[in-house]
């Protein structure tokens, strides 16, 4: 047995509330052994709030607890049972350090779910001896305590998605708050059934009070938008809308090499071909990016293809007037002039863009994009890679969105 001043010292280092260690052991190879009691004699009856000092059972448990100088720990603790005299019920008393059914204590599964954030759950696992579905369970339990059921006030929205796996056309759904550049939530697909589940969910007071509402060109997503966020302005990703500009410049640049290919005399054949080579990047950047490799060779493409040039002018244009003009009426006006001097050229955009028109000009009043995206989209990426550990989309949604209100605990 240990001393009463080791007890006292022993019990403010282990700093758990209302208890107190009685002993302590040490196994060599094993850890550490408290043995602790509660210091209270009553408990609250969690059905009618009283307390009460009728002792009804005692029952020992093994509980787990943060490791002390690399040395496993591990909490000998009494959960008392009680007798309620107001609702005649018995009851277990509730430990303000350990959850229900739980045989590790809270700090030790904050840590851990810590640095599962940051790792994966096989190789946390095998660093704390822990299983893999001890350490799942702690991850649910942490999307419980600081995962919200429905968002705080919301201004702007941001509706996008995310690709499962490149290529195979599978995507999860994703909503963003553009203010604080953070997910709210994962859909496990991008239909208009399954957001509208969940944006019912946040009730009128949430929906009623976004602004804003920045959606890629798709009309399932608007038709919801205006049917549940009736004081929303949509505002049509730029992002997306420079996408379609981009994508008519490239295939008239694959329909000139095309052409190149056809040409009957051999040395302006090679000489087309040669300037129109590697040329995408150099076509499709923002030529404020471009490399002097990728200068050079937007001037060599110019020299060969008069009409690419023009596109690439054009394009070029077109970003500038969505970054330079914060006045609704001169954006607006500015993009009327773009799309009188550009139908010619990309026919396709320009249809798009009278189709969405309210949209795309709303950007200049509100400017919102869903470009936030990209970044959560990377690092999804990362979680996707490191989270193996988990076999559905509800646990991926959990370690997907626990990072960004997680606690993390300072070094």
């Amino acid at each position: 047995m240990i001393t009463e001043s080791d007890a006292r010292q022993l019990t403010e280092l282990l700093g758990l509330p209302e208890t107190k260690v009685e002993d302590m052991t040490m196994i060599d190879g094993v850890g550490l052994f408290f043995v602790i009691s509660p210091t209270r004699r009553d408990a609250e009856c969690p059905r009618c709030g009283k307390r009460s000092r009728h002792l009804h059972e005692n029952h020992r448990y093994n509980i787990e607890d943060l490791p002390w100088n690399q040395q496993p720990v591990v909490l000998r603790v009494n959960r008392r049972q009680f007798w309620c005299q107001e609702c005649g019920q018995v009851f277990s008393e509730e430990l303000a350090f350990v959850k229900k059914r739980r045989l590790y204590t809270q700090r030790l599964a904050k840590q851990i779910v810590g640095q599962v954030l940051g790792s994966s759950i096989h190789s946390v696992a095998a660093r704390t001896g822990l299983s893999d579905e001890q350490i799942e369970t702690m991850i649910k339990d942490a999307g419980k305590a600081y995962l919200p059921e429905s968002p705080e006030p919301i201004r702007y929205l941001g509706i996008d998605e995310i690709a499962v796996v490149k290529g195979q056309g599978n995507y999860y759904g994703v909503l963003v708050n553009l203010e604080t550049h953070q997910p709210i939530t994962l859909l496990p697909s991008r239909t208009q059934e399954g957001l509208r589940q969940v944006l019912s969910q946040w009730g009128p007071e949430v929906l009623e009070g976004i602004e804003g509402v920045s959606i890629d060109l798709w009309k399932p997503y608007q038709s919801l938008v205006k049917e549940m966020m009736p004081n929303a302005t949509i505002v049509a990703d730029r992002f997306h809308v420079t996408k379609l500009v981009n994508e008519e410049l490239d295939n008239e640049r694959k329909a000139e090499k095309r052409a190149a290919k056809k040409i009957a005399k051999k040395a302006e054949r090679e000489r087309v071909i040669e300037g129109l080579n590697g040329s995408k990047y150099a076509l499709l950047k923002n030529e404020g990016n471009l490399n002097e490799k990728q200068k050079k060779k937007l001037i060599e493409v110019s020299e060969v293809s008069p009409k690419l040039a023009t596109m690439h002018r054009l394009k070029e244009e077109f970003r500038e007037i969505f970054e330079s003009f914060e006045n609704w009426a001169e954006g607006t006006l500015k993009l009327l002039d773009w799309m009188a001097d550009s139908s010619t050229f990309f026919n396709q955009s320009c249809g798009t863009i009278k189709r969405w028109f309210d949209e795309v000009t709303s950007y200049f009043e509100l400017r919102i994009t869903n470009g936030v995206v990209e970044g959560i989209n990377n690092k999804l990426k990362l979680i996707k890679r490191l989270g193996y550990g988990f076999g559905n989309f509800d646990n991926f949604k959990l370690r997907a969105l626990l990072p960004w209100v997680f606690p993390f605990e300072t070094p």
